[in-house]
């Protein structure tokens, strides 16, 4: 037994694609991405999708997922459908069950065609426009906010950016775990804090930030705060397991 919604975008041309996706899936080994979930490239109909595969849950998960909450590919879906310009677009997802319970499940969007991640200019210190980059970065992370998106996963990876002559395209993914409300000045200050970002850097974000929102004088000091405070309890638990510190 499956589910699914597709775009009424692509209805005629990603139902068959949809529906058989395990096995397009598996014939596929153009994997970009493989922890937890799994993402590949696959084309269809001259349209290159970005599938995520969703890693099968725990029994008790399962459970929920059939009866009392969303899955992780629904609410990837309708996030995308919600927040629009902010993300590649959503084509369909689909959920499949076996007695009742949540087993696999795939969410397929449009591949954005991205040159680069923000973790790129985090991480090279000569990296073209780098500047120029993390104040376009401020803005659109500004955008975000002003429409009540609070990313909780807003770290280096999901963060893509693509150069258009002299203007900078972000889009974020991941986004299953987004929450929407209206933010104060220390949500918006704390959502920094996945970066990973050094402060001279967090210091640009914020600079550019406040030119555009009426932030009160403390708003650095809390982007420093939440991003310092994240790094110490990564890192404690890194010490925990014997891993390597990043500073």
């Amino acid at each position: 037994m499956y589910k699914y919604i597709i775009n009424k975008k692509y209805t005629i041309l990603f139902e068959e694609f949809t529906v058989h996706i395990k096995n397009y899936f598996s014939k596929n080994g153009s994997t970009i991405h493989k922890a937890r979930n799994e993402l590949k490239v696959i084309q269809y109909k001259n349209t290159d999708c970005v599938v995520k595969a969703f890693k099968i849950p725990n029994v008790f998960n399962q459970v929920v997922y059939a009866y009392f909450r969303d899955s992780k590919a629904k609410k990837s879906y309708n996030y995308s459908l919600k927040i629009g310009k902010f993300t590649p677009q959503p084509i369909s997802f689909i959920e499949f069950y076996r007695f009742g319970l949540l087993k696999e499940s795939y969410f397929i969007s449009e591949h954005f065609n991205y040159d680069f991640t923000i973790r790129e200019p985090l991480l090279e210190s000569s990296f073209k426009d780098r500047e120029k980059i993390f104040q376009a970065f401020a803005r659109f992370t500004l955008e975000l906010h002003n429409n009540g998106i609070f990313h909780n996963d807003y770290s280096p990876g999901n963060i893509l950016i693509k150069k258009e002559a002299d203007n900078y395209i972000f889009k974020i993914v991941d986004i299953n775990r987004m929450m929407f409300y209206s933010l104060t000045q220390e949500n918006r200050a704390k959502n920094f804090s996945k970066l990973w970002a050094d402060d001279e850097i967090l210091k640009i974000i914020a600079t550019e930030y406040i030119k555009h929102y009426p932030c009160d004088k403390t708003f650095l000091d809390r982007v420093l705060y939440h991003s310092n405070h994240n790094k110490k309890v990564k890192n404690f638990k890194k010490r925990l397991k014997g891993k390597e510190v990043v500073d």
